[in-house]
């Protein structure tokens, strides 16, 4: 029998530590200094999922960076991230991306607005389900 380490356990399944919540912002990601504006469309303490329109220059490189605004947040959350891309159409490309780098402030903020917004899903889902 094989045995298995976390690492590989997590290789082939999903390696997200958290659940992704829902985040419909605009944001800006930076490719070779030059800027996008991107859709976000998840986000998560590892990373998040941006659409943008297709690019081939952007395509050519791995490694973005990330202005985000949570809402509510004083701060803006600067990240640099590793990005895997997936062709939508010849308009949208999508962009999951996995933090590399931030700031330790920006990490515990990014942290606490990630659990803060799965309780609330939780508690409006909890609430439904009590009606």
């Amino acid at each position: 029998m094989m045995k298995h380490s976390i690492r590989q356990t997590l290789s082939t399944r999903d390696r997200r530590l958290g659940n992704r919540i829902e985040f419909p912002v605009f944001l800006n990601q930076y490719i070779d200094e030059r800027r996008f504006r991107v859709l976000g469309t998840n986000l998560s303490e590892t990373g998040m999922l941006v659409r943008r329109v297709h690019s081939k220059r952007a395509h050519e490189r791995h490694v973005c960076a990330l202005e985000i605004e949570l809402p509510g947040a004083s701060e803006t959350i600067w990240a640099r991230g590793e990005m895997s891309r997936q062709v939508d159409s010849e308009l949208v490309c999508r962009s999951g991306i996995r933090f590399t780098a931030m700031a330790r402030a920006h990490a515990n903020l990014l942290r606490d607005y990630c659990i803060e917004a799965r309780r609330s899903q939780l508690a409006s889902l909890l609430r439904r389900i009590r009606r």
